[in-house]
């Protein structure tokens, strides 16, 4: 059931499927909602699954020019809220990892487990700060022609039946939400600290072949929290829940069933 709230005067769009224990799920970057779909469905079989649109991303409007991972961090709160629902899952796939870690430093009462899905806690580099402004310069420019490209880089497999799905996704993103996404990515912090004293468990989830978050690069943090679970998939790129579905969709069912199951530390 696809359903509306507002955050901070801009309407928000997310659906809310099954019944039970909640699970939400964040996008990444440049996608919204819809990338989730058929994984909701499955995990809709086992608990209430919630997925957004974060701002600036599929029906949800724009809060201003610069997106940060902490402002779309409260507006998942701000949807959590509308819903009354207290304790829950949160899994960030990329972007959305950035925005779960922020919601887990502003609302950790509100965790139960937190999962990371071909995502980090790290700052960009130096290196990537400039990538992301001459990502801001090319949507400017060329929005169809960027969201083209980078969403080709996504897949370990370019034939991969799953980049049409993917480009009409992310094809209806707007120019100023991408451009206010990559602006807010750019200026998050390191956020090591959230994983080192989480009172929750965490999964890791990466892709061996990932060519936007390298693996070897991002294992070390994996070493921080006490109570982690890691999954690496050995033939996936970047988009886990496409490329390794029944893979991925087992261990998120079974690490959200321990996260109840626990008790909160």
């Amino acid at each position: 059931m696809i359903r509306y709230t507002t955050f901070r005067g801009a309407k928000v769009r997310f659906s809310d499927k099954g019944k039970g224990r909640a699970v939400v799920l964040l996008h990444g970057f440049p996608e919204n909602l819809n990338i989730w779909d058929e994984f909701s469905d499955q995990l809709a079989k086992s608990f209430r699954v919630i997925a957004i649109d974060l701002p600036g991303f599929g029906e949800s409007e724009s809060i201003g020019y610069v997106h940060l991972m902490e402002r779309m961090a409260q507006c998942v709160q701000a949807v959590m809220h509308h819903l009354k629902l207290r304790r829950y899952v949160v899994v960030g796939h990329s972007m959305g990892g950035y925005v779960a870690i922020a919601f887990a430093e502003l609302y950790p009462e509100n965790l139960r487990g937190l999962c990371l899905f071909h995502s980090s806690v790290y700052a960009d580099t130096e290196e990537k700060k400039l990538d992301r402004d001459r990502g801001i310069a090319a949507v400017k420019k060329h929005p169809v022609q960027y969201v083209k490209t980078f969403s080709a880089n996504l897949f370990a497999n370019p034939d991969d039946p799953n980049l049409k799905k993917l480009q009409d996704i992310v094809l209806t993103s707007s120019p100023r939400g991408i451009a206010a996404a990559l602006e807010g990515m750019k200026r998050r912090p390191s956020r090591e600290v959230i994983l080192k004293f989480a009172q929750y468990p965490i999964l890791f989830i990466f892709g061996k072949k990932d060519k936007i978050m390298n693996y070897e690069i991002l294992k070390p943090q994996t070493e921080l929290p006490t109570r982690k679970e890691v999954l690496v998939l050995e033939n996936a790129g970047h988009m886990g829940f496409y490329e390794a579905p029944v893979e991925t969709l087992t261990v998120l069912r079974r690490f959200a069933h321990r996260c109840f199951r626990e008790k909160k530390r």
